[in-house]
């Protein structure tokens, strides 16, 4: 069954920019009938572990506002051997790479970095031979890169429309062991039947890539749709040093959840202020050629 999804990654609070994110994705599933799963991103267990117990509150707040998942919760922590088969099965195109960010960023050869402030690895460890490779994993564990070969893919995007991308030869394991996101993202929406991905404008530079691995592993990449953010008066992405964001912060302050949907609602137009409002309300009214896209500027006024 076509599916949609939203996969958060428990390292911090949910605050009303990821909550909007998951009701416009759960929005986006729901209009165009598909399943709609939630995934709980999990790999980097350090960060996850240091910040304790956010997965609970998470899954919490979520309820809160009405969102109803179909399947079972799945955690990218319990699938380490499938991403470990992937990667095999992508044969000699993956090398290892003991460069550091550092080194990457000071070579010779390094690319600029684009507008969104990414810098395509240069290729230094591309063609090591043998020996240099067992001199250099001597001082470090490799990363894993894919060898892409400069491909460029482009994708259509419901909200941005045409984005094109060179692919480089980016991480599939990080040098600590840890699983890449580009890579997880991509093997775990192909197992789960994910063929809608609705996220966050600031993920939209990694689609071309990932639509590039999915075919590389024999799938179809999804149909995108990368929202606009939601920011601080500022204009900087919103975040949890803003302040008052999440539902635990705006419920001392005297916003409920029923609030926090009713402000989702407004941003996007969907209803009046102070409006009441339902999920199946929002659904009935949305379309998402209306979908603003502008970013939202979150600014709690007592």
């Amino acid at each position: 069954m076509a599916a949609g999804r939203y996969a958060p990654s428990p390292t911090s609070d949910l605050h009303v920019g990821n909550l909007r994110t998951a009701v416009l994705a759960w929005l986006f599933a729901r209009s165009t009938h598909r399943a709609f799963r939630l995934r709980i991103e999990d790999l980097d267990t350090d960060r996850v572990r240091a910040a304790g117990g956010v997965e609970a509150r998470q899954l919490a707040d979520l309820a809160a506002l009405g969102l109803v998942f179909d399947g079972d919760l799945v955690r990218q922590s319990e699938r380490q051997s499938t991403y470990a088969a992937a990667v095999d099965g992508l044969g000699d195109r993956v090398y290892e790479c003991y460069c550091t960010r550092r080194e990457i960023a000071e070579a010779a050869s390094a690319p600029h970095p684009g507008p969104d402030g990414f810098r395509p690895y240069p290729g230094t460890c591309r063609d090591l031979t043998d020996a240099q490779r067992g001199e250099r994993r001597r001082r470090r564990p490799g990363a894993l890169r894919i060898r892409a070969d400069g491909a460029t893919t482009t994708v259509q995007d419901l909200v941005a429309g045409s984005v094109s991308g060179i692919v480089d030869d980016f991480v599939l394991r990080r040098g600590d062991g840890v699983w890449a996101y580009n890579l997880a993202v991509v093997v775990d929406d192909l197992a789960m039947g994910i063929d809608q991905v609705v996220r966050g404008a600031d993920l939209l530079s990694s689609a071309p890539r990932q639509a590039w691995l999915t075919e590389q592993l024999g799938g179809v990449p999804p149909a995108y749709a990368h929202v606009p953010l939601v920011v601080n008066p500022a204009g900087v992405r919103l975040a949890k040093r803003d302040g008052a964001v999440s539902l635990a912060d705006l419920a001392a302050r005297g916003r409920d959840a029923a609030w926090v949907l009713r402000w989702i609602s407004e941003s996007l137009g969907l209803s009046a202020p102070d409006e009441p409002v339902t999920l199946t309300l929002l659904l009935d009214r949305f379309d998402p050629a209306a979908l603003p896209r502008a970013e939202t500027v979150f600014d709690l006024v007592d």
